[in-house]
């Protein structure tokens, strides 16, 4: 199992932040077939890492019932990509103050990990950053319906994800979910639980 490791070597395991991920994404196999016929949205997300002095914690969000992509669910922040944005990095810090009012000053970036792709239609580029212990969260209700931290340890250990089957388009497919165990009365799955997957495979193999 992964215990919680140094910013540095987060930092060391994940794409520099002036090399931008190319290609297919991470997860294409698991949603070839299942994806929109028009051109995927560009979209970033934020990876927040919390370093308490118990070890990583990572930020996450419940989204709202009323949002027409994603209602309630768990979530990193983040959103589309505008024209207006420097670059994904940009993006996803900007999304987080609007979400949930971290600003730019409690985030340090270091790093993306792979694309994402959903099957809602977006290509999503999860930016790692870490986040000021003294940050304080001031949620969009329109938005956000809660900001809650979990064990980083817990998100790594493979025994706490599973791999659980459901219907989407009349085709079954698998998709990740996190035990309840892991943080009761959040279900932490699909795109997130990928996300995080895709973090633990990078750092076990920067090692």
């Amino acid at each position: 199992m992964i215990t919680s490791p140094s910013l540095d070597r987060i930092r060391l395991a994940v794409h520099p932040l002036d090399q931008l991920p190319r290609g297919r994404c991470w997860n294409h196999a698991e949603v070839d077939g299942l994806l929109p016929p028009s051109s995927p949205v560009a979209a970033a997300v934020l990876v927040g890492l919390v370093p308490r002095p118990q070890g990583l914690r990572v930020l996450l969000t419940r989204r709202t019932d009323a949002l027409r992509h994603h209602a309630g669910q768990v979530s990193f922040p983040g959103g589309r990509i505008e024209d207006f944005d420097l670059d994904p990095a940009a993006a996803a810090i900007r999304e987080t103050s609007e979400e949930i009012g971290i600003g730019p000053a409690s985030i340090t970036p270091l790093g993306y990990l792979d694309p994402i792709a959903t099957v809602t239609g977006f290509r999503v580029l999860p930016l790692v950053a870490a986040i000021d212990v003294g940050y304080v969260a001031a949620p969009d209700p329109r938005e956000v319906d809660e900001v809650f931290e979990v064990a980083f340890e817990a998100l790594m250990a493979p025994s706490n994800l599973q791999s659980i089957p459901i219907d989407r388009g009349g085709r079954t497919r698998s998709v990740l979910q996190f035990a309840d165990a892991v943080h009761p009365g959040q279900r932490i799955w699909g795109v997130s639980a990928s996300i995080l997957l895709n973090l633990r495979h990078r750092l076990e193999a920067s090692r």
